[in-house]
């Protein structure tokens, strides 16, 4: 019998039920069918297009709440829900429906010299929990990866979103009843109390075992201090354009501009744009005139105000610092090496781009940088799960260990060995 929480729980108690409702739903899902969970998702679809009108009084309560807090432009626009983002959302959820289930899959398959045949077959993780800050869709996405990877989810979004994600989250039980799966296996955590965010990192007695936060550098650097499970990290996205030589003006211009101000919010968002020293007399006022023209601040470097003085200088603070705003920061270096050293030494290791047509520049982007994800003439903005077909993500984990990139479906899972044999015994 699962329990239930009533009115008037502490936190404490709270938190202790959601943790032992999730571990059994788990246990429930890793067994589910496939066709189940895409049931689930689908219907769950359904219910959010059939409610949208819910959800949008649901977020509209949320920005009346946070109005006149004086808040940065790129934290209202994630916390802001439409029409358009409720049909995304819930195209996001068919998206995944439809994807292969990874639950079950043999990665690898061998056998040995004995006879014996192995196979590394993909898991459910388990209980994952989120820690996200306003982004009321990370409700939907977060809820639906993991319930196609096999997993149950406990979600504890911002308390300044914590209407519009118990509106989406109604929508989300109502597919997993439709397809008879366990009611917990999404929860809300229903309480904005601060408190509930320590009782995840502590684990909830063994049940959570992964954590993904999903928000700013203060709550990241938090999850990764205080977890005592492991954790996905979502880092900020200190991300770099470098311009070479070699790049097509007009291209380089239209990528510029739509990494930077496409939506200045959003992790993917160009923060520092890196010009090629030999590109300085064809390419560099095009592209700082292009930005102008958009609406971007310019943050200039030293050797751009030598050329084009007037913009404002850029400090070291400059190039580590992720603006989230119509802010970019402007370097000259020397080539792809300069590029390589300038985006090694500040970058969050998120997401980078090399726009040049020069193949040899681009092997020694592609090879000389660590970053999550490297992008060649395309905007950064592509850096998202499910611009990569992934149907959604949790987030862009800036780590190396499990998941690195988007984190989708498989990257929700773990492995198994199954060892067939036929009799042996070892010497």
């Amino acid at each position: 019998m699962l329990d239930k929480l009533s009115a008037g729980d502490d936190v404490a108690t709270i938190m202790s039920l959601i943790g032992r409702n999730a571990k059994a739903a788990a246990q429930e899902l890793a067994t589910a069918s496939a066709d189940a969970k895409a049931m689930a998702l689908r219907a769950m679809a359904d219910a959010m297009v059939a409610q949208k009108s819910e959800i949008l009084a649901a977020n509209a309560e949320d920005l009346r709440n946070v109005a006149g807090k004086d808040l940065l432009l790129s934290f209202i626009d994630r916390l802001t829900l439409t029409e358009k983002s409720i049909d995304d959302m819930a195209s996001a959820l068919r998206e995944i429906a439809a994807l292969k289930d990874p639950v079950g899959e043999v990665i690898a398959a061998w056998e040995r010299p004995n006879g014996l045949k192995i196979e590394r077959v993909r898991t459910p993780l388990g209980v994952i929990g989120v820690i996200y800050e306003s982004r009321p869709n990370v409700t939907a996405d977060a809820g639906a990866l993991c319930l196609k990877a096999g997993n149950a989810v406990i979600l504890r979004g911002g308390s300044d979103s914590l209407h519009s994600s118990q509106a989406i989250g109604r929508c989300l039980s109502e597919g997993l009843k439709a397809a008879g799966l366990p009611e917990h296996a999404i929860q809300i955590v229903p309480t904005p109390d601060r408190a509930a965010v320590g009782a995840m990192l502590s684990g909830l007695d063994g049940a959570i075992d992964v954590i993904v936060p999903r928000g700013g550098k203060s709550l990241v650097a938090r999850v990764q201090n205080e977890a005592r499970v492991p954790v996905f990290a979502h880092l900020e996205g200190l991300c770099h354009i470098y311009v070479d030589a070699s790049a097509d003006l007009d291209m380089a211009k239209a990528i510029v501009v739509n990494a930077k101000m496409r939506r200045t919010g959003v992790c993917g968002a160009a923060e520092t744009l890196l010009i090629d020293s030999a590109a300085i007399g064809k390419h560099l006022m095009p592209i700082l005139e292009a930005l102008t023209e958009a609406g971007c601040e310019i943050r200039a470097s030293a050797a751009v105000l030598k050329v084009f003085p007037g913009f404002k200088p850029a400090t070291e603070a400059d190039w580590r610092t992720e603006y989230l705003d119509a802010v970019i920061s402007v370097a000259i270096v020397d080539g792809i090496s300069g590029a390589i050293r300038h985006i090694n030494t500040y970058s969050s290791n998120h997401t980078e781009a090399v726009i040049a047509e020069d193949p040899e520049v681009v092997t020694r982007f592609f090879n000389g940088i660590d970053s999550a994800i490297l992008l060649h003439n395309a905007s950064t903005q592509f850096a998202d799960g499910g611009e990569f077909g992934m149907g959604g993500e949790i987030g862009i984990s800036t780590g190396k260990m499990h998941a690195r990139g988007p984190v989708g479906v498989e990257q929700l899972t773990s492995f198994k060995y199954r060892v067939h044999g036929t009799g042996q015994t070892r010497s």
